[in-house]
């Protein structure tokens, strides 16, 4: 089967999450994608472990599985970019392929003889796409992990308690700037196919982060307002939150008033939809709290998953906090298959999202092997 980017060869000299995200998503598609690593050392996320795969058979010894989750259907080459010799093999590749992408810090690809301009000059066609923490200015120097760009986004300050900011338990921005990148890279590529010139694609973590941020950064943006954790509450909608209920917590997303009426219905308050206090979102803001302990008064009595029942079933979103195991189980029942299989390979990999009719994702290579 022909994948929609077969045909379409990518230098990827990007490590550890954001740049390499992108890349497996487009090899996902069809796309040829070549790993610049390190020699002897390859990408830091290769000793990113434990957890470790436990598939793998004696003679193989097991991958670090953050390093796999990133990096299905590539192949590697390991250079040494310090060295004449390793610059003339990234050139050549560099010259079969229609795209590269990196997330080096902001001159380091410059430094090196491999910058836009010096690569764009030979190959005016070539898609560049450069992932750097906090842009090419005043912040070129600063590293981008995704803890500081949680930290310093202000996504930290919106996220957990009310007095302990709080990382979100993945690296989101990360996996944000890959997804970011891929379409940005789609687009070049589309824009190449019109008019035969390629051009650079720039991201960065923070601004990735700010725009992700939505309605958050947009409130400070337009209405002068700085937001602040909640803890599981919603600043703009109620109730849409976290309730205890006789066994574990229960996610309840009520996005309008006609859903508060089937909930309060549902939960057996049905005098809470007509209380002037909480007719309209409006009112239920201003009057959160009273709103909040009757709610929860009203679950105390049986666990999430009864209400589970009891409320899809009045058509009102909720759910249980399910823990990974859980939430793979509740895919399958759903009739989603989270999971897929690479040939010859005993490691299931996460199925990737994107459903497309003609040419779906496959999955034909396992994540690579150091090259000696």
């Amino acid at each position: 089967m022909t994948g929609a980017l077969d045909g379409i060869v990518v230098a990827d000299f990007s490590r550890v999450l954001a740049g390499p995200y992108a890349t497996m998503l487009m090899a996902d598609l069809g796309a040829e994608v070549v790993k610049v690593e390190r020699p002897g050392l390859g990408d830091d996320t290769r000793s990113w472990g434990p957890p470790y795969e436990k598939y793998a058979p004696d003679s193989v010894e097991p991958m670090a599985t953050y390093f796999t989750s990133v990096n299905r259907n590539k192949t590697s080459l390991a250079v040494d970019l310090q060295t004449d010799d390793g610059r003339r093999a990234a050139r050549a590749l560099v010259e079969r392929s229609d795209v590269v992408i990196e997330n080096f810090r902001a001159g380091t690809m410059e430094r090196l003889g491999l910058g836009y301009d010096t690569l764009a000059a030979d190959q005016p066609e070539l898609i560049y796409c450069a992932i750097t923490g906090f842009g090419r200015d005043g912040g070129a120097s600063m590293p981008g992990y995704d803890l500081l760009i949680q930290a310093m986004s202000g996504l930290m300050s919106v996220t957990g308690p009310e007095d302990a900011p709080s990382k979100v338990g993945v690296a989101v921005i990360d996996v944000l700037t890959g997804v970011h990148a891929v379409a940005g890279i789609l687009a070049a590529l589309r824009h190449r196919d019109r008019t035969g010139v390629g051009q650079r694609v720039d991201l960065d973590l923070l601004s990735v982060a700010l725009s992700s941020m939505v309605n958050q950064t947009a409130g400070y943006l337009a209405a002068d307002v700085v937001p602040a954790a909640m803890g599981n509450r919603h600043p703009s909608v109620v109730p849409y939150q976290v309730f205890s209920t006789a066994d574990r917590p229960l996610a309840v997303a009520v996005g309008n008033d006609k859903l508060f009426t089937r909930m309060a219905e549902a939960i057996g308050t049905p005098e809470l939809a007509t209380d002037e206090r909480f007719t309209t979102n409006t009112a239920r803001i201003k009057n959160r709290d009273a709103l909040v302990a009757d709610i929860a008064a009203a679950l105390r009595p049986h666990g999430a998953d009864h209400w589970f029942e009891v409320l899809t079933a009045a058509g009102v979103p909720a759910g249980p906090i399910n823990d990974v195991a859980e939430a793979f189980d509740l895919a399958r029942r759903l009739g989603i298959d989270p999971a897929a299989r690479i040939p010859g390979t005993p490691t299931p990999t996460v199925r990737n999202p994107i459903g497309m009719s003609v040419t779906p994702p496959t999955y034909r290579l396992p994540p690579p092997v150091l090259p000696n």
